[in-house]
């Protein structure tokens, strides 16, 4: 992939995921560590970001690096090829989660599991 598609891929990408959870372009910057204009120029597809970068902005936007690099399954090495995508997408999810976020969704989890649902 050249680099201009690789940086509008992962701008497109993060606009995505930030529109997805809600959030203004500044929270997204705070929480990466980065300034607004930087994340800005990013999510525009002017500016390729360092690794270290694209990895706070895959852990803010709660999102695998992958999705920003907009990787088919195939290309993304995983051990968990048995799992249904949904689950594989949920595993990755809580890999980029810290061991106190990871036990209150494992408490939720044990919540909705107990609770009654109807089949639908």
């Amino acid at each position: 992939m050249e680099d201009d598609l690789l940086q509008k891929t992962i701008g497109e990408a993060a606009r995505t995921a930030r529109e997805g959870l809600g959030l203004t372009q500044a929270q997204v910057a705070q929480k990466a560590g980065m300034s607004a204009q930087v994340y800005g120029r990013i999510e525009r597809g002017g500016m390729m970001p360092s690794v270290p970068a694209l990895r706070r902005l895959a852990v803010a936007l709660g999102v695998s690096p992958a999705v920003l690099l907009d990787m088919s399954p195939r290309e993304v090495p995983t051990t968990d090829k048995d799992l249904p995508p949904e689950i594989r997408k949920a595993v990755g999810v809580l890999r980029t989660w810290p061991k106190s976020k990871v036990a209150v969704g494992c408490g939720l989890l044990h919540v909705l599991d107990a609770a009654p649902m109807r089949e639908e």
